[in-house]
């Protein structure tokens, strides 16, 4: 396996502002709609992987630009850590199947989330309230059949204006994807989860906080006096490439 390198790795609380998207990392605090209780450091960042950061960005800008819509991010990497930490929750211990094929939570190192290669993703309106998906991010179901599973992509019970919502989200992921040329895979079971597809991410080996600069680790986080001037010129970069896009 490869290795990430953590510059690949991009915060994107520096995009909000820029870019049509907020960042609510739910895992970081001890209310909704996290349900596993705090995994995080208070001090976390959404970090994700430079392809997908820019499949979102762009995306965002679609969403707005077509709809009037922004995005709210809720995770991306997850270190195996955090996956190890979460997976102890008492939330996952009285629900094991969660863990049982076909899982709703990959145990440590495995899956997008600990490659920084998928992202959780809602919509907000114009007064910043969210948009009705059917079910609240992180809907986890006892069943994962799509006929029982109302967070499932395949789920049909849903309002016209529900179904509505879930194709925005997926039109600006998918035809951001489409314009930069690169491989998107929406989880099936999931609404809000959209990654970069098996054969990509299974080259790299998870991440681990250790493997981290303090600044960038997602259980036991540091911060540092200048982080922006750190991060700034690549963020910076970054969104100048999406911008000429848009």
């Amino acid at each position: 396996m490869e290795n990430i390198n953590h510059q690949d790795l991009y915060p994107m609380d520096m995009f909000a502002g820029r870019f049509p998207l907020t960042v609510n990392l739910a895992y970081a605090h001890d209310r909704p709609p996290n349900i596993f209780g705090p995994v995080y450091a208070p001090a976390a960042r959404l970090w994700l992987h430079r392809d997908l950061a820019r499949i979102v960005l762009l995306a965002a800008c679609l969403a707005h630009k077509n709809h009037q819509v922004s995005f709210v991010l809720y995770d991306g990497l997850r270190t195996s850590d955090a996956q190890d930490k979460m997976a102890r929750s008492p939330i996952v211990k009285a629900n094991p199947s969660w863990m049982e094929e076909p899982r709703l939570l990959s145990p440590p190192g495995s899956g997008a989330h600990p490659r920084g290669m998928a992202i959780d993703i809602a919509l907000l309106d114009q007064a910043e309230a969210l948009l009705d998906m059917g079910t609240d991010f992180d809907h986890l179901s006892p069943s994962s059949h799509p006929d029982q599973n109302p967070a499932h992509r395949a789920y049909k019970a849903l309002s016209p204006q529900q179904s509505a919502n879930r194709h925005m989200l997926d039109d600006a992921m998918a035809r951001a994807a489409a314009v930069l040329d690169l491989p998107l895979l929406p989880l099936p079971q999931e609404w809000w989860d959209f990654r970069m597809p098996p054969d990509i991410y299974n080259v790299y080996a998870p991440l681990a906080d250790a493997d981290l600069p303090p600044e960038m680790r997602m259980v036991k986080t540091e911060t540092i006096a200048d982080f922006n001037a750190v991060y700034a010129p690549r963020v910076d970069k970054l969104a100048a490439d999406i911008e000429t896009l848009t």
